[in-house]
Formats: C-alpha cells, sequence, structure tokens
C-alpha cells in the first residue's frame, strides 16, 4: 500500500534505543552507511520492480532490508566525540536501529490496563440538519458501554476548537471565525463530521456498534470550492458567516501596483490551481485518553509535532488549567504538518475516560483516515507579473480564492494569505506584492498545513509566472532569473512584505545549479529524446522560503548516574532524525561522548517550554537551545572544576570536554566531573551541585532557505506518461549539522512534491463526497517514479541564530513543484500548450496535447 512513511522518535530514547526513516519510501538509502549509498543507488530501479506484500512493505523498505541482509549498514558508531562527531559530519542516524527491528512503540502498539475501545460515527452527507440521532440499537449489542453525542457533552465545561490564526478583512473588521466543537450538535459539513462517538469492551464491538448508530438528516445543497461557496446563491455552512465567507485578505498598496502594472512593458497572467492533497503518513492517528480522579488530571497519549503546545491546546479544549493536562508522543509515522492539531476525536475520548473511569483507546483506519485527518494546500489565483521592456520585475499580484473546508483547523487561513505573499517574493528584486485572498468555509475536510504550508504555493505561483513571461517575451528563462536576482552587496535585503534577507548568494547558487544540471548541453538531450519519440522539458525551480521563526524552545543536558547525557528538547521527530544532529551540537559543544547522548522529547511533564516542529525551524530553534545550555554547562563547570583543582574560576578553561587550570597539565574531563558530582562531590554551598541545565531559548528571526531545482522530463505523447530524466537540486541551508540527513530531507520533499505535481488528485463530487477516499482512487508516488538526484550545498551560515542553519525539512517541496511542471509545459510547448494544472497526469497531458491539436 503505497503511502507517505516517515517515523519520529519515542518521548525517551534512553529507553527504547532509537528510530527509524527506513519505512520513509523515499528516505531508505538516504540514511544507509557511506559505503553501501553507490550500490544502493544502483539497485533502486530494480528495487522498484519488487513485488508489494500483503502487510504494505514498500519496495524501499524491502531494499533497506536487503542492505542490512548484505551487512551494508554500520551497526553502531565506534565512540565519537568532538569534531569527529561534531557540527558538519555525515554520521548514520542513530534512529533507524529501532525500527528496523520492529521495535518502534507508536501510539497503537500501546495499551493500558483496562481499557475500553472508541470508534466514531461520522456523517454519510457533506451537509444537512441533524433531526435525530438513534442510539438505541447499538447501545444493546454486545460489549457497548457508552455512545457519546454531542448532548453529552454539553455543560462540562469544555472549550471549541480555536483557530490561531487572526487576520483582519481589508476594511478592517475582524475575521469570523465560527465554531467548532467535538462532536456536532445541529449541522453536518463534510462528510466524515463526527456525529457520536461509541465506546465498547472490544475494537470490532465498537466498530459494529458504530455502524448501527442512525442518523435522520435532512440533506440539504453542497459546495465544495471557495468560488462555489461565495456564489451569491450558495448555500450557508453556518449562520454566523453569512455568504460563507470567513476572511477577505488584502496586502499591499493597490495604486501603487496598479501604477505600475499601467506602465509595465509586458504583464504576465496565469489562472493558477494548487491542489488539495490527502496527507496519507504511513501510521494512521490514534489516541488513548485516560483520567486520575485523585489528581484530577486528564493524560493523552497521541502522536503530535509537540508535546508541550500540544498540551496547552488541549487543555484550553478540555477547560481546564494546562498543569491539569499531560500529553505523552511516543514514536510518530509521518505528520508533515497534519498531527500538530488537536483534533475533535481527542476531547471526546478524554470526556468518555473521565466519565468510565477507564482509559479508552481509540486508533483511526485509513479509510477514515481519508476523511478526518486535515487535508493540505487547496487554493486558486489570478497570477500576474509586471515587467519592464528587459523584463525586470516591477510587481506582482495574486487574487484567489483560499478553501478552508468545513470548519476553520488551527492554522486556518494562514496558508492562503500570509504565508502565499511571504514566498512569493522569492530571491528577486520584486518592488511591489499584493495580495488579496477570499477564504470561504466549504462542504470539504478542514484544510490545514501539509509541508511548507504555503510556502510551496506562493513560490510555484511565481516560478509558474516567471517562465509564462519569459516565453512570451522571448527572454531564456535562466537569463530572466538571472536579470532580477539580489545580489550579494545588496544584502541585507528588506522585500515589500517586510521580511529582512540576512546572507545568501543568490546568482553564485544559481549559476551552479545551470553548471550541474548541464543546461548549455541540453538541445543534445532534447534531440535524442525527439528521435525516440518523445517530448523532451527542462523546468527551473528557484526558491526562497521563510520558516517560521523559532520561538521560545528548552533545551535541557542532564548528566545521568549511569553516564549517560540526556538531551531534553520540545521540539519533535516525526522521521527528521532529530537524536543524531541534536547529538552532534552537543558534542561539538561540550565533548560529550556521541553514544553517550540520549534524546527526550515527546512528554509534556518534562518539558519547561516547546513551539514544536514545523516550519522548518528544529534545528534553528532546539540546536540553539542546546547551544545556549551548554554554555551554562560549561558556566557551571568552570565553578565546579575551579574547587576540584583548586585553582581560581579565572585561571580555567574549557577545551574539548576539558576544564583545565591555563598554563598546566591539570584537568578534569566534563563526564569525570559530572561522575563525581553523581558520586557526593563535598562542595561549599554556594557552589551548584550539578552540572544540569534547563534552559529557554528565547525567540529569534525566521531563516531565509533557498536554492535551485532544475528538472528535466521526458513525456510519451501517445500515453501521456512522464518520466523525469534527471534532478539536480542547489541549496543553501547556512550550516549543515549533518549532510547525508539534510539530503535525505530534501529526496522526501522532492518526491512529495513530484507526488503533488504528477499524480496526487483529490476530488469530490457535486454532493459533496470524496471520490479519491482510497488508493483505488488516489495515486501517489512510487520508487519508480523517483529520479536519481544530484545533491549539492552551497551553504552560507545566517546571523539569525547561533547554530547558524537556515532550516531544510520543507523546502524540496518548494523547489519541485515548479521545477516539474515548468519541465512539463516546457515538453508540451511545441504542441501549443501554455500552462497546464497539477496534478498532470497523464489523462491530462494527453488531453492537453490533442486539445491543441
Amino acid at each position: 500500500m503505497p503511502v507517505k512513511a516517515s517515523t519520529g522518535l519515542p518521548h525517551d530514547q534512553g529507553s527504547y534505543v532509537a528510530s527509524t526513516g527506513a519505512n520513509r519510501r523515499e528516505d531508505a538509502y538516504d540514511h544507509a552507511a557511506p559505503g553501501c549509498l553507490r550500490t544502493m543507488r544502483l539497485r533502486r530501479r530494480e528495487a522498484a520492480a519488487l513485488p508489494v506484500d500483503p502487510l504494505g512493505i514498500s519496495a524501499m523498505a524491502i531494499m533497506r532490508l536487503w542492505c542490512l541482509a548484505m551487512n551494508m549498514h554500520v551497526s553502531k558508531p565506534a565512540p565519537l566525540a568532538g569534531r569527529a562527531a561534531g557540527i558538519g559530519q555525515s554520521l548514520p542516524r542513530k534512529e533507524d536501529a529501532t525500527l528496523v527491528r520492529g521495535e518502534g512503540r507508536y501510539t497503537d502498539d500501546l495499551s493500558l490496563d483496562g481499557q475500553l475501545y472508541a470508534a466514531f460515527v461520522r456523517s454519510p452527507h457533506a451537509h444537512g440538519v441533524i433531526r435525530s440521532i438513534e442510539t438505541a440499537d447499538a447501545a444493546a449489542m454486545k460489549g457497548v458501554v457508552a455512545i457519546y453525542t454531542a448532548q453529552d457533552l454539553a455543560g462540562q465545561g469544555y472549550g471549541a476548537l480555536k483557530c490561531a490564526v487572526d487576520l483582519p478583512n481589508r476594511d478592517g473588521s475582524a475575521m469570523r471565525k465560527p465554531v467548532r466543537h467535538a462532536l456536532t450538535a445541529d449541522k453536518v459539513r463534510f462528510v466524515g463530521d463526527p456525529v457520536a462517538m461509541v465506546v465498547a469492551r472490544t475494537v470490532q464491538q465498537a466498530r459494529d456498534a458504530a455502524e448501527a448508530v442512525s442518523l435522520d438528516i435532512d440533506v440539504l445543497p453542497a459546495v465544495t470550492s471557495a468560488e462555489a461557496a461565495l456564489a451569491p446563491d450558495a448555500s450557508e455552512l453556518f449562520d454566523d458567516v453569512p455568504g460563507n465567507l470567513v476572511l477577505d485578505y488584502h496586502f499591499g498598496d493597490a495604486g501603487k501596483v496598479a501604477a505600475a502594472f499601467a506602465e509595465a512593458a509586458h504583464v504576465a497572467r496565469l489562472r493558477i490551481v494548487n491542489n488539495r492533497i490527502i496527507v496519507n503518513p504511513i501510521e494512521p492517528r490514534a489516541a488513548i485518553g485516560s483520567y486520575d480522579r485523585k489528581t484530577k488530571r486528564y493524560t493523552l497519549h497521541a502522536p503530535s509535532q509537540g508535546a508541550f503546545g500540544m498540551r496547552n491546546n488541549l487543555a484550553a479544549a478540555m477547560g481546564v488549567p494546562q498543569d491539569r493536562m499531560h500529553l505523552i508522543t511516543g514514536h510518530v509515522g509521518g505528520s508533515f504538518g497534519m498531527k500538530s492539531a488537536v483534533f475533535p476525536e481527542y476531547v471526546v475520548l478524554l470526556h468518555a475516560a473521565r466519565m468510565l473511569k477507564k482509559p479508552v483507546k481509540w486508533a483511526d483506519q485509513r479509510s477514515e483516515s481519508f476523511v478526518s485527518d486535515h487535508h493540505g494546500r487547496d487554493m486558486v489565483f489570478d497570477a500576474e507579473l509586471a515587467l519592464d521592456a528587459s523584463g525586470r520585475f516591477l510587481a506582482t499580484r495574486f487574487t484567489g480564492f483560499g478553501n478552508m473546508g468545513g470548519y476553520l483547523s488551527q492554522p486556518g487561513p494562514l496558508m492562503a494569505t500570509l504565508n502565499i505573499g511571504k514566498n512569493s517574493v522569492g530571491m528577486y528584486r520584486t518592488p511591489l506584492v499584493e495580495v488579496q485572498t477570499r477564504c470561504a468555509v466549504t462542504n470539504t475536510v478542514p484544510i490545514a498545513a501539509y509541508r511548507g504550508a504555503g510556502r510551496p504555493e506562493g513560490n510555484y505561483f511565481m516560478e509558474r509566472l516567471i517562465d509564462t513571461a519569459a516565453r512570451e517575451m522571448g527572454i531564456d528563462r535562466a537569463v530572466i532569473r538571472r536579470r532580477n536576482l539580489i545580489a550579494p552587496a545588496q544584502l541585507p535585503w528588506k522585500t515589500p512584505i517586510g521580511t529582512v534577507y540576512d546572507s545568501g548568494d543568490f546568482p553564485a547558487l544559481f549559476a551552479r545549479a545551470l553548471e550541474a544540471a548541464d543546461w548549455k548541453g541540453y538541445r543534445a538531450r532534447e534531440r535524442a529524446s525527439r528521435k525516440a519519440g518523445k517530448l523532451r522539458g527542462r523546468g527551473i525551480g528557484c526558491y526562497l522560503e521563510v520558516t517560521a521563526p523559532p520561538g521560545n524552545e528548552m533545551g535541557g543536558i542532564h548528566f545521568e548516574a549511569d553516564g549517560t547525557v540526556t538531551i531534553v528538547t520540545g521540539t519533535l521527530d516525526y522521521g527528521q532524525g532529530h537524536w543524531t544532529p541534536f547529538a552532534q551540537v552537543l558534542t561539538s559543544q561540550l565533548g560529550v561522548p556521541f553514544d553517550r547522548i540520549r534524546l527526550v522529547q515527546g512528554d509534556s511533564d518534562r518539558l519547561i517550554a516547546g513551539g514544536g516542529t514545523g516550519g522548518s525551524k528544529s534545528i534553528m530553534a532546539s540546536g540553539s537551545a542546546i547551544i545556549e545550555a551548554s554554555e551554562r554547562v560549561i558556566e557551571k563547570g568552570k565553578l565546579l572544576s575551579a574547587h576540584v583543582l583548586e585553582a581560581a574560576v579565572a585561571d580555567i578553561e574549557f577545551t574539548d570536554g576539558r576544564f583545565a587550570i591555563a598554563g598546566t597539565d591539570r584537568s578534569i574531563g566534563i563526564m569525570e566531573l559530572a561522575r563525581k558530582l553523581q558520586a557526593g562531590l563535598s562542595l561549599p554551598d554556594d557552589l551548584p551541585g550539578t552540572l544540569d541545565v534547563d534552559h529557554i531559548f528565547k525567540a529569534a528571526p525566521s531563516a531565509y532557505p533557498n536554492g535551485c531545482h532544475i528538472a528535466e522530463v521526458e513525456i510519451d505523447p501517445d500515453t501521456g506518461h512522464v518520466e523525469i530524466a534527471s534532478y539536480v537540486m542547489v541549496n543553501d541551508f547556512g550550516v549543515l549539522v549533518n549532510p547525508m540527513i539534510v539530503e535525505g530531507q530534501l529526496h522526501g520533499g522532492v518526491v512529495q512534491g513530484i507526488g503533488q505535481a504528477l499524480c496526487e488528485m483529490t476530488s469530490y463530487d457535486e454532493d459533496g463526497q470524496l471520490r479519491t477516499g482510497s488508493y483505488m482512487d488516489y495515486a501517489m508516488p512510487r520508487a519508480a517514479d523517483v529520479p536519481f538526484f544530484t545533491f549539492i550545498s552551497e551553504g552560507v551560515p545566517t546571523r539569525t541564530n547561533p547554530v547558524g542553519a537556515k532550516g531544510c525539512g520543507e523546502a524540496g517541496c518548494a523547489g519541485s513543484l515548479p521545477s516539474v511542471m515548468n519541465a512539463v509545459v516546457d515538453a508540451l510547448a511545441p504542441h501549443g500548450v501554455r500552462h497546464i494544472d497539477m496534478p498532470a497526469t497523464p489523462q491530462a497531458i494527453w488531453r492537453a496535447i490533442h486539445a491543441k491539436a
């Protein structure tokens, strides 16, 4: 079964040893030992032809096991510390061993004593008024313990599931935020809207009883697109959201932009669809709710992207103080933004646990997740670019619609508004930007963040416009981009959006990408493709992302009695491989042995702060927190070592893990000092009794990862099939803590971009029924669809955080969408095709060719 795969770490890596990226299809060889990478690449095509077994093991996972069987994986690195294991080294991931051995602990792997099981009753209709919910037959079934509806939750003091974004309408008024409760009481607003929850003694009993619940719903007309929802005669989803419009967003100086367009020598225009995506992480959602009647405290085991922030949001939804909520996250099998939210199921589970005095567990089924997990993207924009006669950019204007789904998610309209504007500017000297977005609720699954969260979308719109303008003006696509790049001497550069780029060398990076892609030698390859009866095209996708601000993040460093050192952080790994680079940062700072470092995450009780993982900020946030915490450890260590060595504190130096008296050979290692403290070293009252530190790194500015991706495609004109013939990416992520892990992140992001560009399509019918509700209808990229990648780093360290890193997790999507689609349009240009929307499926391409013919 093809699923987007990603794995994360348990909340205590000391207990669970490690996690893996092996069941991420695109990462199956990304993190193998360096010695086997070449063989893995040579074998990759064979892997695409391997059968997928009934358990759903992908070809890449099989390849991983093959590599292990051939003794080609480094099982355990030799003890390393300091520079040998520090920042900049491509060390094998500490995370990999556990899940390769099948020892991962996901939420659905957990069971609590006496637990009951839940199943949800969901609306089969996209829009309608609930007349009755008949539960008597279901309640009488074997094993059923309780059935809950919205009526049962009323009066319990629970809060609404809130959108965290507040943006003004263009007239200055507040955006509308329709209320969403855990179970809907009056109306259903999309297929999959939860109406009731059944609790039983077994999973199957709960699911059987859920099917026996009868819903009487007066069906109303459905609207599935933002444009349709905003039509004058459209059926309204909420009484307090007239016309279904939740936000009429505007940014920019409309007068100045209009003047620039009026004076332009050329204006390029495109209507562009950014297609809806179903997230499909390899692990469906699951949760276990429990309640301690003595402490009046809730505990939820659930996948998340950060235990601290989700704990706070969940406490608000339950109407209790934050200290009465405990969130625990173990391994997480992918998220891509989706699992960061407090979903309605979690509230009902905790309610049931309190009422029944027993833990209650629920696990999503894949078919259920298609209509209950948040979706991504789904926006339509009329994009315009004004240029002077030489091809220099004068202004951009984006006017469009954002589909919010049946309710506002936590990020709500953020992706279709602010993030479109911030990330459409790119690495270009564009003087003026205007963004106008009308965001509407529709009878579809709610939209939330999906890998990039508005950044790939904004960049895609801009890069498609640039290619269109170049073709219409007769300017080479590389030349027009080079002509508009910001030069290093112009940094820091303030964009019309207000962001300030601090670092980078965009012209050098762009030149390196053209060279690596053999831009000048393309015509020979094009002739060879034509001779073989194929259409060939090439596409450029430059990008510059505005990452999420790191925010306040915890960096805890604890020296344990067993001789290990524990890092405690509020970010959370759900496949990225945090344990390894975080350990590399720590060993670089303190000289602690790399193989003695553990990672604790995912337990809100262990945290004093935590912004979580998202927006490509983890290494900037947690890495910086670890660096600053290390500085505090060194300060404490100098005080303590001065006492042990009988020297003045001012004479103590710290280098490569040792405190030494300057100018002498007398020293003590940091681990030895920690052992002495553990053994009860006698200390005066004015000295700290431990090296341990719990530190909060304060908010820092965003960083600006950037790059250039160049794709070449071959298209069979008879079938419309697209093959990506080559793919080159040159990226600036600043300091690379672990280059191999960074490359793996890029591979994964590019694969997801290829999926959106070429095959992933979400379709609703006129009644709001999801046509693409299973893998029979929703296509996803497989190993055979993925090209060989050329990965090049041209890093310029940022000055916005102590690590010097810029974040890399979502850049693959940002670069791949435009590079692949620009290549497809280029290949189809001889047939008169000017634009084709994603996904460029074989059917869509065949129709485009023959429509022009």
